[in-house]
């Protein structure tokens, strides 16, 4: 009996260690899905003059290029998460990735530019199929908070990496080959991350043949995100209080009343009210927000900055930016899991966005000559340790008090907040530079100065938008509970040492 239960220890132990290697492979997996969708928010931005150029786009409807993207990936987010709750999220994301290689290979082959336009439309859906449920599954693969941080800051690396990359790599592919090639360069990614997530990603146990699907609620918030991030985008041309734009987010605010209306009415909501009560979520999810006006949104702008003010090509913005994605590496490497580890979640997100604060600070007072090193350099450097610092604990206390059936739809909230977050940053910061540059130049400053001066007090009021973020963390939020399991446990599914227990007892 003692060598039945030694043998049968050993085989715990082999399986657990064979488990763990699944997990980690599985992390790879979902942020190879997700650096697929990332390297398309810059990747297409370095490509559009040659885009422009050959399909004869006019400069109006060349926006569409970037705009159709943004539209339906930020709109159909919350719907997406929800979807992986209730049919499974492992199949959503898969079915997302292997829809966004389908969708890239069309933007490939596009010979029109309505041919382009309404591929894009489909790789923003598609996108939000994957990316809505990836943060759901690291958070259900990882529950020990140590080991969720660390999958945590690799997740945060990929996606403000691969921003950078997609710069540096559009523009490789771009004047090496052609333009077409930003899109087939997903084809071989997404098959990598489609064969191997069908054999390492857990599925959960949807919820779907527990009540009828609210389709109603599904269309409702569907069409009130669509109305609201299309008046957002289109704020820089419109303007704040332009008719349209008021007129647009009205019907949003119409539309999304609707739907908590309904919410709150039916047994079987798509989005159970239940969520928007959870303190950890929604405050992580307002801290974030101001974080990714702050710094996030500064990465399109500084790279405008290098290519109007400094005159640099699209290769050097996207070498100029490794310094941030250098920091991020080292943050993800290990070092943002040991920090919380050792300070705990809140005071190590704090100090985080510390970093931005000071970067973006700093960022706004480099001048036309202004060397690399040390200042551009130091400035990046610390938005991307801030960044990679502040992202895993802030993730790990967005997801503290969410149940386990519902990590789908707090995951599309957290997706969520950061492409509202990024389109009202980018629409705000981007009109207060251009008024600022217009009242600049009206006083007889150069062009290239009065840029400068309008860019600069973007960076300015983006570091107060950051320092926001820091005093909402501070007031709002409480620090996690100690616990080696985080969050609910999936239905059926022991854990630590009772899986132990449970396992020896089987066996023997």
């Amino acid at each position: 009996m003692t060598i039945r239960v030694a043998a049968t220890t050993n085989t715990i132990a082999t399986n657990r260690a064979r488990s763990d290697r699944r997990r980690w492979i599985a992390l790879f997996v979902v942020c190879l899905g997700q650096l697929m969708i990332i390297l398309d928010t810059t990747i297409v931005n370095v490509a559009l003059p040659a885009i422009q150029s050959d399909l004869d786009f006019s400069q109006s409807s060349l926006t569409w290029v970037i705009d159709g993207y943004l539209i339906t990936f930020g709109s159909l987010l919350l719907l997406a998460g929800r979807l992986g709750d209730l049919f499974g999220r492992k199949r959503i994301f898969l079915a997302g990735v292997a829809a966004f290689v389908a969708a890239s290979v069309l933007c490939g082959l596009a010979a029109s530019g309505g041919a382009l336009v309404v591929a894009r439309f489909l790789q923003g859906a598609a996108a939000s199929l994957a990316s809505a449920v990836i943060i759901a599954i690291i958070a259900v693969e990882f529950r020990e908070p140590a080991e969720r941080a660390k999958a945590m800051s690799l997740y945060t690396f990929v996606i403000a990496g691969g921003a950078s990359l997609g710069l540096l790599l559009g523009g490789v592919l771009t004047e090496a080959i052609s333009w077409h090639w930003i899109f087939f360069i997903n084809v071989p990614i997404g098959a990598v991350a489609f064969f191997l997530g069908r054999r390492l990603i857990a599925e959960n146990e949807g919820i779907a043949d527990r009540g009828r699907i609210d389709w109603l609620g599904s269309v409702l918030i569907t069409a009130s995100s669509i109305v609201a991030i299309y008046a957002l985008i289109k704020i820089p041309e419109w303007g704040w209080t332009g008719d349209r734009t008021l007129g647009l987010l009205g019907v949003a605010a119409l539309l999304l009343a609707g739907f908590i209306a309904l919410e709150s009415r039916i047994a079987n909501p798509i989005m159970p009210l239940r969520v928007l009560g959870l303190r950890s979520l929604i405050t992580a999810n307002l801290v974030r927000g101001f974080l990714v006006t702050g710094a996030y949104s500064t990465f399109f702008l500084g790279s405008l900055y290098f290519e109007h003010v400094r005159g640099m090509s699209p290769i050097e913005i996207g070498l100029a930016f490794l310094a941030m994605s250098v920091a991020l590496a080292t943050m993800s490497a290990g070092l943002a899991a040991r920090l919380v580890a050792r300070f705990g979640p809140k005071p190590t997100l704090i100090a985080g966005i510390s970093g931005p604060v000071l970067g973006l600070l700093l960022f706004s007072q480099i001048g036309q000559s202004t060397p690399y090193f040390p200042l551009i350099l130091v400035s990046l450097a610390l938005l991307g340790i801030g960044f990679g610092a502040a992202n895993p604990p802030l993730m790990m206390m967005a997801l503290e008090d969410v149940p386990a059936r519902d990590s789908g739809l707090a995951s599309g909230t957290i997706q969520v907040s950061i492409q509202l977050s990024a389109a009202i940053g980018l629409a705000a910061l981007g009109t207060i530079a251009t008024d600022r540059t217009n009242a600049l130049a009206s006083q007889g400053q150069s062009p290239v100065d009065a840029l400068s001066g309008g860019y600069h007090l973007a960076f300015l009021i983006a570091a107060g938008a950051a320092a926001v973020g820091i005093a909402i963390a501070i007031v709002g939020m409480r620090t996690p509970r100690p616990a080696e399991v985080e969050g609910e446990i999936e239905e059926g599914a022991p854990v630590g040492i009772e899986a132990e227990a449970a396992e020896l007892r089987q066996a023997a």
